[in-house]
């Protein structure tokens, strides 16, 4: 059809008529976790490294590997000994798995009775891979299709992804689309020997798809082998690098992961340069301070002695989040109404102007303000965000996301007890900003904040309020905050943080 002629043009190499089409299946369309486990460590394959730039966007875009290659060529593991290899916290392995078009009607049918070309271009969506690849790339949240292969068709729900400092995308068609190339960073095609990758296909087959050893044999005849001589080998020139042997050729791996170690350090210099920009200037103006009366620094006072107990630090604690929370609602926008009084006067009062209030709490400590705020916002929305800092690179880490409806129209009330760099409260805005929350109508609420913290958010961020009881000017080597309070959440929760990680900024940051 010419409408197929027309998507043709944009493939890379040319293509030329179409080839028998076989059915294909995968075990990559199901929704995975947000973790990697790997020899080493387990790495987190959501959430966003806290690199910005003053405009609050990343100041460098992702590094985006492009892994291609035939089927059964070994892609996927080469992508995890990359990952692994790489051991950097930030990573999103995306699958061209998971962008197969939504067939209609009749081509269900043909798939169904295996009369449907699953390795044919046309078969994927392009579009849909390069504004979701593009958004990745820009440290955007995305929402990826979970495809069904057994009823060809996509699923309801979505999984979401952030951006990352690297992204792997791997499939048979990677480097065929023009656009899609302009996309990737580092272009690699796994080489695997024919025959190698006809035995995977028998063992994985006949094992785990229930198939027997004619019909595997005879799909990769008629449909598999002349679909990798069209339309995959010739994307082979296109390779920044190819590796033979797949996964068994360690050297190159090793090869690609210095290479992408490079860039990650251009990206971490451009953190450490925006973590001391503006410290020396004035407190920003979007920062209010709770007037410091002799009842706040009192209560202050006693938080802050290392001598407290745990049930009076909860008590007094609580109390001044009380009064922040009360600080910070006078700051909403109000706005002038009428009611008449049981005498039958009229008095002019004001009225909350907004559509609704949502607190979102950055876990551990941060939701031990969620009490005060439902005590003094009725029907008030809770929403949570788990945050923690590794210890080891400095990085803050998104571990779990779960955000009410509609968020988009409220002003959010962002909690977290106490901020020293500011790492964790910025990826936390990013991700409200993300789910399309006005910047303006973010409140970031902190007890006790250090300047650093104070600036770097205000610079990444000019139009988030930032509300706090106290500002404390300095923070030592470890980014603890002087004098501040100590472990704000072990003090409360009386527990003792482990020693490779701290819940919010808390071992960094107080």
């Amino acid at each position: 059809s010419n409408s197929s002629a027309e998507s043709l043009d944009r493939l890379y190499p040319a293509v030329g008529s179409s080839r028998p089409p076989r059915k294909r299946t995968t075990s990559q369309c199901k929704s995975e976790p947000p973790l990697l486990r790997t020899s080493k460590r387990t790495i987190y394959t959501a959430g966003r490294p806290p690199w910005y730039n003053e405009h609050g966007t990343q100041s460098k875009e992702a590094f985006v590997i492009g892994l291609g290659g035939g089927s059964a060529s070994g892609k996927t593991t080469v992508a995890t000994m990359i990952i692994e290899a790489l051991d950097v916290p930030w990573v999103v392995l995306l699958s061209m798995d998971s962008f197969y078009k939504v067939l209609t009607k009749q081509q269900q049918e043909q798939a169904a009775s295996n009369d449907f070309n699953f390795d044919h271009p046309d078969a994927f969506d392009f579009d849909l891979i390069i504004a979701t690849l593009k958004k990745l790339k820009q440290g955007k949240s995305v929402k990826i299709p979970i495809y069904d292969f057994t009823t060809h068709s996509r699923k309801k729900e979505w999984k979401t992804l952030y951006g990352a400092n690297v992204i792997i995308f791997e499939g048979i068609m990677a480097f065929a689309d023009k656009e899609l190339l302009k996309l990737l960073d580092l272009k690699i095609f796994v080489d695997t020997d024919s025959d190698i990758r006809l035995v995977r296909r028998l063992r994985r087959d006949i094992s785990e798809r229930g198939r027997d050893i004619e019909g595997v044999i005879k799909q990769y005849n008629k449909f598999v082998k002349p679909a990798f001589d069209q339309y995959i080998q010739p994307t082979m020139r296109l390779a920044d690098i190819v590796v033979p042997r797949g996964s068994g050729n360690t050297v190159a791996i090793d090869l690609i992961v210095q290479h992408v170690h490079s860039q990650l350090e251009e990206v971490r210099a451009a953190w450490a340069a925006l973590a001391s920009a503006h410290q020396c200037h004035p407190l920003p103006q979007t920062l209010s301070v709770l007037k410091s009366t002799p009842q706040v620094r009192g209560m202050h006072t006693i938080i802050r002695n290392k001598e407290t107990s745990r049930d009076e630090f909860i008590f007094y604690s609580k109390r001044l989040m009380r009064l922040l929370i009360e600080h910070a609602l006078s700051l909403l926008p109000f706005q002038s109404c009428t009611v008449q009084t049981p005498q039958g006067q009229d008095y002019e009062g004001r009225t909350y102007s907004g559509k609704q209030i949502t607190g979102v709490s950055i876990l551990r400590a941060g939701e031990t303000m969620e009490p005060a705020l439902r005590a003094v916002c009725k029907d008030v929305r809770i929403g949570t965000i788990l945050i923690q800092t590794n210890c080891n690179t400095g990085e803050p880490e998104l571990h779990y996301l779960r955000l009410p409806k509609d968020i988009s129209e409220d002003h959010v009330i962002l909690m977290d007890c106490t901020v020293s760099t500011g790492a964790a409260a910025m990826m936390a805005v990013r991700v409200l900003l993300d789910h399309d929350v006005p910047e303006d109508k973010i409140f970031l609420l902190s007890l006790l904040m250090a300047e650093m913290g104070v600036h770097s958010v205000a610079y990444a961020f000019p139009r988030v309020k930032i509300i706090t009881t106290a500002v404390d000017k300095k923070v030592n080597d470890l980014f603890r905050i002087i004098p501040g309070i100590g472990n704000f959440g072990d003090r409360y929760f009386g527990t003792d943080a482990p020693p490779d990680w701290s819940d919010d900024e808390d071992a960094l940051s107080t």
